[in-house]
């Protein structure tokens, strides 16, 4: 198996980044963590587990995942957030990979988690990543929000990561009034105007697409809780980014 750099993003991760490193040991020997400024143990722990720390301010989803790609010792790169992990089935599945061919990036099907409850319904699984990839032909797009590394040729492959995605729900409504904060700053970070009719619009086409596209109607509390959360989810981002214009207008007419 060819050598492969392992890395991670993270900010106030302490509780995931020990577990998350140990994941990646059997198949990396070279794991980089960029750190964006974690208030909590996230550094200490990481260094403690034998990883290399970079501290980077955020700078977007994409550019802070590929932030670290320059720095790594090897060509193929495998990319997971802090609060993922390789199962048993995805290391089995790298290790026999020959990674021979720098145009082929491989996929695993991610298993989302809500403290102990794995949720399939409505597209929250299999829910496929492209994770793994040579940097000297593929990468993470420069998208600020929820980008996704391109490559000449994605492979699928039959190993799974594990994504503890909330701890409870309460944590997942805690997460997407994080997350909703962080898309509306990155939509006005790439120019994306305000709109009164944008949140209404995109709430009902997410909560429609996971209840009748996605078949979460028909798939019990799993399939209305993702279709609700995702709706709540696309609503709030798209009022955030019309309340970051509302600021900043009252600030330019404050200072004039």
């Amino acid at each position: 198996m060819m050598p492969i750099t392992g890395i991670i993003i993270t900010l106030d991760e302490a509780e995931n980044i020990s577990d998350c490193i140990a994941s990646l040991r059997p198949v990396c020997d070279e794991i980089i963590v960029v750190d964006s400024g974690s208030r909590d143990n996230t550094v200490a722990i990481a260094e403690r587990e034998g990883a290399s720390v970079i501290y980077q301010p955020y700078l977007g989803d994409g550019p802070q995942k590929a932030f670290a790609v320059p720095r790594a010792r090897n060509d193929w790169i495998l990319a997971l957030d802090a609060d993922e992990r390789l199962e048993e089935d995805a290391v089995a599945a790298i290790r026999s990979l020959p990674l021979e061919d720098p145009d082929k990036a491989y996929r695993f099907n991610r298993r989302n988690f809500a403290g102990q409850h794995w949720i399939k319904a409505a597209g929250f699984y299999p829910d496929p990543v492209t994770r793994l990839y040579n940097r000297t032909t593929s990468g993470y797009l420069p998208k600020k929000a929820h980008s996704s590394v391109q490559a000449p040729q994605v492979l699928d492959t039959k190993g799974h990561i594990r994504h503890f995605t909330y701890r409870d729900l309460s944590h997942w409504v805690i997460r997407i009034d994080q997350l909703s904060s962080r898309d509306a700053w990155a939509m006005k970070q790439r120019g994306k105007k305000p709109s009164r009719c944008r949140p209404t619009w995109h709430a009902l086409s997410a909560l429609l697409r996971k209840l009748i596209l996605k078949g979460g109607l028909f798939q019990g509390a799993d399939g209305m809780t993702v279709a609700v959360t995702t709706a709540f989810h696309a609503y709030m981002k798209y009022a955030k980014l019309n309340e970051l214009y509302e600021k900043e207008r009252s600030d330019h007419s404050g200072q004039a």
